[in-house]
C-alpha cells in the first residue's frame, strides 16, 4: 500500500466550550477554548467589576430589599454534605435579586448580615433561615464559584444550556425564595451610575504554550482510554489539563486540532535544527508516544509518556524533549537504526480490510472513538523490545512511514556493514553491503569465500539464539544452496539484512522513498 502521506494542516484558530476537570478536587467547570498556532488557552468564568476594574472581584456585598411579591428571587444549592457552599442555582428574572445586577448564578452564599455560613449537617438549613427571617433589607456577601460537584451541574450540551458568557452551570432546582415564582415584584430602583456594575466575563486560566506539549486520552496508571476526552500537558508538566466534551467527535476534533498545531510546530523546529546540522545527522521525525511496560522488554519499569526521534544514524528514547545540542546526549536509550525492527500492532478491525486501510491513513474518525489504543513497536537486540501507543491513526501511519524513510537515509550513508560471524569453528567475517549484497571473508577480507546478491536470498530460518541458516539461489546451477553462520547477536544481524533489502527494494521505487510528504528533510 502506498501514501503519499503529508502531515495535516495546523488549525491556526479555533474557539469551543469545553469542561476541564479537576483530578484533586473531582470536580469541574465550564471552559472557554482558544486555540491558535502556539497556544492554547483556557478561560474560565467569573464576575468582574466593569465599572472599577478588569480583575476578578473576590468577594461582593450585596444588599436586597424583600419584595411582597416575589420574595428574594432567587433558589439555592448544596450545603456540608455534598462538601460545597450554598450557591445559588437560579436567580428569576426582573425579581429582586436579578435587578441588583450584583448577584449571578454559581455564587457561593459566604454571610448573611453579620453572621458568616459554616459546613454544618444543617448549612442549607440555616442558611435559609437566615434569609428568610432577615428581614425586609438582607445582606448578603458572595463569591463566585467557578467549580462545582457534578450533581450541581447540567450536562454539558444539555437542551437549554447556554454557553455564552452569563451561562449557569447549575441545576435551575433549589430551595426557592422568591415567594410565588410566577409573580413579578414591583420594580424596585436600578443601581445609580456611581455603583459598581458586574458582570460575567471569560477569563484567561490557563494558557498552554503548545511547542513540545503533547495529549493523551490515557488515564493516569490505566491503559484504559477516557471517554470523550483528553488530557493536554505543556513542556514544563506545570498543569494536568483534563478536557471533556459533549460527543466522541467533537472531542475528536479537538484532539486533531490540537495535535496538528503541536506536529506543525514540531517540524519548524525540526526544519531550524536540520539546517544547522550536516546531512548525516538530520531529524526525520520526533514526538512523544506513550511507554508500555508490559510489552516491553527493557528497562522501561512503569508506564510513562516518552519522546522518540529519529536522527542521522540513531533512534533515540527520551524522557523529556531535547531542547539544546547537550540534551542529544542525555537520552535515555539509543539504538542503531538498521538494528532494529520497527512493526505495527494489527488494528481490530481486520474482518473489513478496506475500512481497516482507512482507518490506518487517518481518514477516518472511528478508530479514535474506540477503546483500543493504536501501537508499534520497536524490536531491538538479544529479543529486546519497546511498545509504544500514540493517539491517532494519522500519528501512526507517519512513524512508520518515516521510520522506513530514516532506515533507508542510514542504509544509503553507511553503504556496508560487517559482523563477525563463526562457521564450522572458524572465525569469519560476513559483510551486508548495498552494492554487492552478501559477502562471507576470512582474515582481512583478502579471501572471499563466497557472494550472494541480494536477489538470490530466498529465504532463511534460526534458531531464535545464535544460528541461522541462509538459503540462495545458485544463478548457473539454478540450485539452493545453505549457509550456515553463527553470531553473539543474531537478532542485530537479520534486522540489518532486513533494513538492507528494503533499502535497496525502495531505491528501485523513487515514488515509495520520495522525499515529498517529509518537511524538513533535503
Amino acid at each position: 500500500l502506498k501514501m503519499n502521506l503529508t502531515f495535516p494542516p495546523a488549525a491556526l484558530q479555533k474557539c469551543g466550550i469545553a469542561l476541564l476537570y479537576n483530578q484533586d478536587t473531582n470536580n469541574s467547570c465550564d471552559v472557554c477554548l482558544k486555540l491558535t498556532r502556539d497556544t492554547l488557552t483556557i478561560q474560565k468564568l467569573d464576575v468582574v467589576c466593569t465599572s472599577a476594574s478588569e480583575f476578578p472581584v473576590n468577594h461582593r456585598t450585596v444588599a436586597l430589599r424583600r419584595q411582597t411579591a416575589g420574595g428574594l428571587g432567587l433558589s439555592i444549592k448544596g450545603g456540608a454534605e455534598h462538601k460545597v457552599p450554598v450557591v445559588i442555582s437560579k436567580i428569576f428574572k426582573d425579581q429582586v435579586a436579578d435587578q441588583t445586577g450584583k448577584l449571578f448564578v454559581g455564587d457561593a452564599v459566604l454571610q448573611v448580615g453579620p453572621r458568616h455560613t459554616r459546613y454544618t449537617s444543617s448549612y442549607i438549613i440555616i442558611t435559609v433561615h437566615l434569609l428568610r427571617t432577615a428581614g425586609e433589607e438582607v445582606t448578603m456577601t458572595v463569591r463566585y464559584l467557578q467549580e462545582v460537584p457534578s450533581f450541581l451541574k447540567l450536562p454539558l450540551g444539555s437542551p437549554g444550556l447556554d454557553h455564552s458568557c452569563v451561562s449557569s452551570p447549575l441545576f435551575d432546582s433549589g430551595l426557592h425564595l422568591n415567594g410565588n415564582g410566577n409573580n413579578t415584584a414591583q420594580c424596585s430602583p436600578l443601581p445609580s451610575a456611581d455603583e459598581a456594575k458586574y458582570e460575567k466575563r471569560w477569563l484567561d486560566a490557563v494558557c498552554l504554550p503548545l511547542l513540545m506539549a503533547r495529549v493523551s486520552r490515557s488515564k493516569a496508571g490505566s491503559d484504559k482510554l477516557r471517554s470523550n476526552c483528553f488530557e493536554v500537558v505543556a513542556l514544563d508538566e506545570a498543569d494536568n489539563n483534563i478536557l471533556q466534551f459533549c460527543t466522541a467527535a467533537e472531542s475528536t476534533d479537538w484532539l486533531q486540532a490540537i495535535s496538528a498545531n503541536i506536529n506543525a510546530l514540531t517540524q519548524e523546529n525540526m526544519t531550524i535544527v536540520n539546517k544547522g546540522s550536516s546531512s548525516d545527522d538530520q531529524i526525520v521525525h520526533m514526538g512523544w508516544v506513550r511507554a508500555d511496560p508490559e510489552s516491553s522488554t527493557t528497562r522501561l519499569t512503569s508506564a510513562a509518556f516518552k519522546f522518540l526521534a529519529l536522527r542521522g544514524p540513531c533512534f533515540y528514547i527520551f524522557r523529556r524533549p531535547p531542547i539544546t545540542a547537550a540534551d542529544w546526549t542525555q537520552a535515555e536509550t539509543t539504538y542503531q537504526l538498521y538494528e532494529v525492527l520497527f512493526k505495527v500492532h494489527k488494528l481490530c478491525v481486520a474482518e473489513d480490510s478496506w475500512l481497516q486501510a482507512r482507518l490506518y491513513l487517518g481518514l477516518e474518525h472511528s478508530h479514535e472513538q474506540q477503546n483500543e489504543p493504536l501501537c508499534f513497536s520497536i524490536l531491538v537486540g538479544h529479543g529486546q523490545s519497546h511498545s509504544f501507543s500514540v493517539e491517532l491513526a494519522t500519528d501512526l501511519a507517519i512513524w512508520e512511514k518515516c521510520f522506513q524513510k530514516a532506515v533507508f537515509l542510514e542504509v544509503q550513508r553507511v553503504r556496508s556493514k560487517s559482523y563477525l560471524c563463526s562457521s564450522q569453528g572458524s572465525v569469519l567475517s560476513f559483510t551486508i553491503d548495498f552494492g554487492s549484497g552478501f559477502t562471507l571473508s576470512e582474515g582481512t577480507f583478502t579471501t572471499v569465500l563466497w557472494r550472494y546478491k541480494f536477489s538470490q536470498l530466498k529465504g532463511s530460518s534460526d534458531d531464535g539464539k545464535t544460528r541461522v541458516k541462509l538459503f540462495f539461489k545458485n544463478t548457473e546451477t539454478q540450485q539452493i544452496e545453505m549457509k550456515e553462520l553463527e553470531f553473539a547477536n543474531l537478532t542485530a544481524v537479520l534486522h540489518c539484512i532486513h533494513s538492507f533489502i528494503a533499502a535497496k527494494v525502495a531505491s528501485m521505487d523513487p515514488l515509495l522513498m520520495g522525499t515529498r510528504g517529509f518537511p524538513g528533510i533535503p
